[in-house]
């Protein structure tokens, strides 16, 4: 039995969900309207138990400002947490954890190339699978995945500053508010609207 002195994280209790495939890597491109329901359902319910965890605001703060993590943390998406460090102009550059490992397959480096390659090839395999076909970890694909996004990206500047944790939460509430929000009228349709009356 695992003894800790502080809280423990709420998604520990709930490792199934939270390291489900689904949530992990996103769905496929093909996904049918029972798939992408489904995983409406688990998003919905990993958000609520993050919600009540005593350490979301700084889980959340460690995956947006300091570690570039795959998957579902912090009541956030991979993909949200990339659009909260743009709207805060910071950029996390993933640990090259394949160099400091020295991860090799039986006497050979995982080729950076091969990752991408079967990846475009075979799009709706999961991470899971592809890993098995080059022989090596999952983490290590999704290492390989997330290289490739940066480098992709081009050469970001480097913040000045940290983020205060106040600035990554109000980041955060904007972007998981996003189409949630009222569209406002642009100024040009608000002087229509206001001459019109």
């Amino acid at each position: 039995m695992l003894s800790t002195n502080g809280p423990v994280p709420s998604c520990t209790e709930f490792s199934d969900l939270f390291q489900h495939p689904v949530l992990d890597e996103g769905l496929s491109a093909g996904a049918d309207a029972d798939e992408r329901r489904q995983a409406t359902m688990m998003v919905r319910k990993a958000r609520n138990i993050c919600e009540t965890c005593p350490l979301l605001k700084s889980c959340l703060y460690d995956a947006v400002v300091k570690h570039d993590v795959a998957g579902f943390v912090a009541q956030t998406t991979q993909r949200q947490r990339g659009e909260i460090r743009r709207r805060l102009g910071i950029t996390v550059v993933p640990e090259d954890l394949d160099t400091l490992a020295g991860v090799m397959s039986p006497n050979r480096q995982v080729d950076h190339d091969e990752v991408l390659r079967l990846r475009r090839a075979n799009p709706d395999e999961s991470l899971e699978t592809l890993a098995h076909r080059l022989g090596c970890s999952l983490s290590t694909v999704k290492r390989h995945l997330r290289r490739a996004r940066t480098d992709a990206a081009g050469p970001q500047p480097e913040p000045t500053r940290r983020p205060r944790l106040d600035e990554v939460v109000a980041a955060t509430q904007d972007v998981l508010a996003g189409s949630r929000r009222p569209r406002t009228a642009a100024p040009a349709e608000r002087r229509v609207a206001s001459t019109a009356a």
